[in-house]
């Protein structure tokens, strides 16, 4: 159960929602929730709720709704209680039960990313869908409306300027313009808004509209305001008049937490090196005498961005530097390490792509990392070994192949990671783990993705490498990596193992390689993972539970990491009692609470959420109706789904091999579909 603030006041419980009813507890529950973890005053929980002209029994009537509060937390199973202390009350919450906390703490690690454009971004975009709609529309409370609320609208409204600078920074402005022309209309007096949608306009080759919007934000501020627009919007008109070049995009916004401001670095500090974007030619920032500059752009360290000063308007562009100070944080390559390992500590994990002007996404390409408990997978195991370790080449000389497919949280990268690692003497140039989409999910282009391959490679002459790439969307994404040596793009004599939720028949057919496949685990390859994971002593006293575990978990491995992740945290609590405590609700109760995007549900979400609507909405339908819709004749009242569909759900990974029939769909995933398909239950309640 938790608490929404960041909306209509309501009790949330998965995708039930209880919608409190305007009156003097629902009052109560918001002033203290806005003040969570903190003593509040009887003296200022009774303003909130009667305002400033309260009734003489104002003390008494405070202790019955904080009693009726009570009685609503007991009626539907929360377990926070309301605790007395002296002067007042207090209601003890984290974020993961109340989303005011969780939509803080989210833009305090968005914050920790500043050197992660992308990340950061993510994490920002996650921290706003908490917010639900009109802030605290059912709670009557001047005061509250008066004093906390704009506060908290200003919160967000802090969150959603970065994440505008950062697409601009990022180069898409397009996404950008879908925020800010709800933005401006929404508030039109913000005239950070307005600027940046000027900006994003002008970046798209839109001059003329940005113009007229500047024209009619001018004539905006005049009528209702009698001010002129700021300096910084005046000066952005006359670059634009002049046709000038902005320079890079996306000057430091601040975040704003609990009424505190916390300056954020720039997301993209420029590289241009020659004269000062027109539009502000004003002092140029004096060198910082304990920095040496670094002139090749990819090899520049990440450490250096946050300390370096900020490009844009209102600043000279800025050449990369290291700090003094600074230079022992820069990654060294370990004695010993293979040239890939040698490189990639030198070169960070952030340096841009060498020789573009758009801003790159941060390139998150790494050696191999060890894959913790691996267990089971030993005849793919063997035959990917087999086959990476293979002398003789492919034709045409095209990269060795390697394709891992299956459902999402199946465990391929896993398995493609374990399998790199054995074979690692066999790759004297190391192992890559090249990441083929995005923080938020969008997938990389061949080209960025061959330029940060080669430029972690460096020159070649250094033996061959082993490229995993991770995640691939569509076989266009990769086929231009994989054609024969001295074509564009090419990754020549290297070998490739690509790991993808998509079957990449299409691929296969016209690159050649091998097709591992994975389905969920057997019985005795979950025991043994419950067994490496938590210790034989504590799985070989209580071997029926956790055979009963493996089972609730549907034998599919992300559950039973998911599973083993939380029976670790609570080493005291008996395999029996968490069976029990795992069959009421699975698939709320497989997730981990410190960590909410990592549980069943947020992986089966963001898998439906890459599918074609129309094939989604296909999906939906055959999860909710019966096991007789996969079959070819399908139900006497309804016929059969159409093959093509069924191959293309099977395609994706979303339906199994039967029996019985030829399709089959995972209980969990059926289960996941049946709830989120449900219409959220909007009820309401009197307190």
């Amino acid at each position: 159960m938790r608490f929404q603030l960041l909306g209509p006041l309501a009790l949330a419980d998965g995708t039930d929602t209880v919608v409190l009813q305007p009156s003097k507890p629902a009052n109560l529950l918001a002033a203290l929730l806005l003040h969570a973890n903190s003593a509040v005053s009887a003296e200022y929980l009774q303003r909130a709720i009667w305002g400033e002209e309260q009734p003489a029994t104002a003390k008494a009537a405070l202790q019955t709704c904080v009693l009726r509060l009570r009685r609503l937390f007991s009626r539907h199973g929360v377990t926070t209680s309301i605790e007395a202390v002296p002067g007042g009350y207090r209601i003890t919450a984290a974020p993961p039960t109340l989303d005011l906390l969780g939509f803080r703490d989210r833009v305090r690690r968005a914050a920790g990313l500043a050197r992660e454009p992308e990340a950061e971004l993510c994490a920002l975009r996650d921290a706003l869908a908490l917010w639900q709609g009109s802030l605290l529309a059912n709670v009557r409370s001047v005061v509250l409306h008066r004093d906390e609320v704009p506060r908290l609208a200003e919160e967000r409204l802090r969150a959603v300027e970065r994440v505008c600078d950062l697409l601009l920074g990022l180069g898409r402005c397009g996404e950008a313009l879908v925020d800010l022309w709800t933005a401006t209309r929404v508030h039109p007096g913000h005239e950070r808004f307005h600027e940046q949608l000027i900006e994003a306009l002008y970046r798209s080759g839109r001059q003329a509209q940005a113009l007229a919007e500047y024209r009619r934000v001018k004539g905006f501020l005049l009528e209702e305001l009698g001010v002129d627009p700021s300096p910084s919007l005046r000066r952005l008109e006359l670059s634009i008049l002049r046709g000038e070049d902005l320079g890079p995009a996306g000057p430091a916004a601040p975040h704003v937490i609990r009424g505190e401001t916390v300056p954020l670095p720039a997301t993209r500090p420029s590289t241009d090196r020659g004269a000062v974007p027109a539009m502000d030619r004003g002092a140029v920032p004096a060198a910082d005498p304990g920095a040496s500059p670094v002139t090749d752009r990819g090899t520049a360290a990440a450490g250096d961005r946050a300390a370096s000063p900020v490009g844009g308007r209102g600043a000279a562009p800025v050449v990369h530097a290291v700090p003094v100070a600074d230079r022992a944080a820069v990654p060294v390559a370990a004695p010993g390490a293979t040239p890939v390992a040698a490189r990639v500590a030198a070169a960070g994990t952030d340096a841009p792509t060498a020789g573009t002007d758009a801003p790159a996404a941060a390139s998150r390409i790494g050696a191999v990392p060890a894959v913790p408990h691996f267990t089971g997978r030993a005849a793919e195991t063997a035959a990917m070994t087999a086959r990476l370790t293979a002398t003789s080449p492919p034709e045409d000389d095209r990269p060795l192949t390697v394709l891992v497919s299956g459902a999402p949280g199946i465990g391929k990268s896993a398995l493609a990671q374990h399998a790199a690692r054995l074979v690692r003497d066999a790759f004297p140039a190391g192992q890559l783990l090249v990441p083929m989409t995005r923080a938020d999910g969008e997938p990389r282009p061949a080209d960025e993705v061959a330029a940060d391959v080669a430029a972690t490679l460096g020159a070649s002459g250094e033996g061959r490498a082993l490229l995993i790439l991770d995640d691939v969307i569509d076989a266009d994404q990769v086929r231009p990596l994989l054609t024969p040596r001295g074509e564009a793009g090419a990754l020549p004599g290297h070998a490739v193992v690509v790991t993808s939720r998509m079957g990449l028949g299409g691929l296969i057919a016209t690159h050649g390689g091998w097709v591992q496949r994975l389905t969920t685990f057997t019985e005795a390859e979950s025991y043994a993972l419950l067994l490496t994971a938590l210790g034989a002593e504590r799985v070989e006293a209580e071997p029926r539970a956790a055979h009963r575990l493996a089972a609730l978990c549907g034998h599919f491995p992300a559950a039973l990491r998911i599973l083993t992740a939380r029976l670790l945290t609570r080493p005291g609590l008996r395999l029996a009692d968490a069976a029990d405590w795992l069959g009421e609700d699975p698939l709320a109760r497989l997730t981990l609470t410190d960590s909410p995007d990592h549980s069943v549900d947020g992986l089966f979400d963001r898998a439906l959420g890459r599918l074609d609507p129309r094939l989604s909405e296909a999906f939906t339908h055959l999860a909710q109706g019966p096991p007789a819709l996969l079959d070819d004749q399908g139900p006497e009242d309804e016929g059969p789904v159409p093959e093509a569909v069924r191959e293309r759900l099977a395609d994706a990974g979303l339906l199994e091999d039967g029996p019985p029939g030829p399709y089959r769909i995972h209980d969990l995933l059926r289960a996941h579909v049946r709830r989120t398909a449900r219409t959220r239950d909007r009820r309401t309640e009197k307190v």
